[in-house]
């Protein structure tokens, strides 16, 4: 009688699943739910029509070590608390593959097969990617999205002293290390590689003071880390937010606001909108107050562009760094940030209702400027959001001649700082005494500045039934009322002829 084979030995519940079995549970689930399965280098996402099961990869990568089921546990359990922070009704729970290869299940009987995050999934056109794409991505959910991050970032923690996040010596590294992995893979742009190389080691001595200045003042933050435009969202309720924040690495997602904010106003301009990119990092700017961090802006921007141009070559089949013909062309707009035009100095200048606020968005939106609001700034300096009504906080108000002297000043200070870092500006205020306009021309003339004027106008029906309908419906920072506007009307100096051939109108 022939000797029967020997039994399985048993399996041990406590060893590691190989990772042939965990894809294959992947696959498994993915039929019994006729689920649509998107696979990235480091996870699978399984989507079953109304959840999301993210699972990470067991693998070994030069910045992730995923092989441990307890590894992938942490990473799930910290991807979900983190997102929570900008996206709670998307990110639910973990819970566990279980079972077999060949017959798994959630949180079922037998071995422990992998974690897995579970997430609500949203439907297809969601994304900003997808909007983009569709033309129908829409000037107030740019402005939802700007206030959604200012808040995220206003309260976000602060990075203690003894950690290395955000020192000025990481910056560098940094920017130095994304621009050689783009030198060692791309062998067709050698020349324009090393361009962007110089550019980027003289940034670097410039920009080393003010990176620790940033530091020392408590600009490094524990943001999110990948606000490129596929992580940006229109959820069906309306709820504009973020979410896949980076949670495998902390030195990415403990950086400056700036360098966060710099991710989504690159992509914008590298898929063709940069003048939302610009109309979001200024309404960003109008909430926040860290016009400072400006001066960090570029440099950032061209270290976010780098970094999805060697991403983008890396996932090009034949290893081509070239864009495909509907991608955006990161590598062409590194360069570009890095050849600013000269400098420009706009102010505006019109009564309260004349359209100045309307009209210099438009100019930013167009010409990438940072505008300076009066009527925010203004509300700033006495420690007010810009939608407060300051009779109700300051008593005798913010508007006396003291509160508007000072109020200039501060504009005036603020605008040499951006000229002086290379950015166009636009000072949004009335500017209708003269000595106010000459004191700005002669700042511009100083930083070699082209200075113009945004003259607005309207009828007087106009400006009163304006004022009137700001005022009913208080979503505006200007407090102007047909009192303010009375007063304007007698004390105006108007442009001289000197002055008129400064004078620009938009069509």
């Amino acid at each position: 009688m022939p000797t029967p084979p020997p039994a399985p030995a048993p399996t041990d519940p406590t060893a590691e699943p190989a990772p042939d079995t965990i894809e294959r549970a992947v696959h498994a689930l993915q039929r019994r739910w006729q689920a649509r399965l998107i696979e990235t280098h480091i996870s699978w996402v399984l989507l079953d029509g109304t959840h999301a099961w993210k699972i990470k990869k067991p693998v070994h990568l030069p910045f992730l070590d995923a092989r441990t089921t307890a590894t992938r546990r942490a990473l799930c359990e910290a991807e979900c608390a983190l997102n929570r922070r900008l996206a709670p009704t998307l990110y639910l729970d973990v819970r566990d593959v279980t079972g077999s290869s060949d017959e798994p299940g959630i949180d079922g009987a037998g071995r422990v097969l992998s974690p897995v995050l579970r997430m609500r999934q949203f439907p297809p056109g969601c994304l900003f990617t997808e909007q983009v794409a569709a033309g129908t991505l829409a000037e107030a959910d740019i402005d939802h999205l700007a206030h959604r991050l200012a808040a995220f970032h206003l309260a976000a923690p602060v990075a203690s002293a003894e950690r290395a996040w955000g020192t000025a010596e990481q910056r560098a590294a940094t920017l130095t290390e994304v621009l050689g992995s783009l030198a060692q893979v791309d062998v067709e742009h050698t020349a324009r590689v090393a361009a962007l190389q110089r550019w980027a080691t003289q940034a670097i001595a410039t920009l080393r003071p003010v990176w620790r200045a940033r530091r020392e003042a408590g600009h490094i933050r524990e943001g999110h880390g990948d606000l490129h435009l596929a992580n940006l969202i229109r959820l069906p309720d309306g709820e504009v937010t973020a979410f896949d924040c980076i949670e495998f690495d902390p030195a990415l997602r403990w950086i400056d606001p700036i360098t966060d904010i710099a991710f989504a106003v690159m992509d914008l301009a590298a898929h063709g909108r940069a003048d939302l990119g610009w109309r979001l990092l200024n309404a960003w700017l109008d909430e926040t107050g860290d016009h400072e961090g400006v001066a960090v802006l570029r440099a950032d921007l061209v270290y976010r562009a780098i970094v999805r141009a060697l991403v983008a070559r890396l996932r090009t089949p034949g290893g081509r760094l070239d864009a495909p013909p509907d991608g955006p062309d990161y590598l062409a707009l590194a360069e570009q940030l890095t050849h600013p035009g000269r400098p420009t100095l706009t102010i505006t200048h019109g009564l309260s209702g004349s359209g100045k606020s309307h009209q210099a968005l438009r100019l930013l939106q167009t010409t990438g400027a940072i505008r300076l609001r009066a009527d925010v700034e203004r509300k700033r300096l006495f420690g007010l959001p810009a939608l407060a009504r300051s009779r109700e906080h300051v008593p005798g108000g913010i508007y006396t001649p003291e509160a508007t002297q000072r109020t200039y000043a501060h504009l005036m200070d603020r605008a040499a700082a951006l000229l002086q870092a290379g950015w166009p500006v636009i000072l949004d205020a009335a500017f209708l005494r003269r000595a106010e306009r000459v004191a700005c021309r002669a700042l511009a003339d100083r930083h070699g500045a082209t200075f113009r004027i945004l003259h607005c106008e309207a009828p007087p029906e106009v400006l009163h039934q304006r004022l009137a309908q700001r005022a009913a419906h208080g979503q505006d920072p200007s407090e102007a009322d047909a009192s303010v506007l009375a007063q304007q009307q007698v004390w105006a100096e108007p442009l001289t002829a000197d002055e008129q051939a400064s004078v620009t109108r938009l069509p």
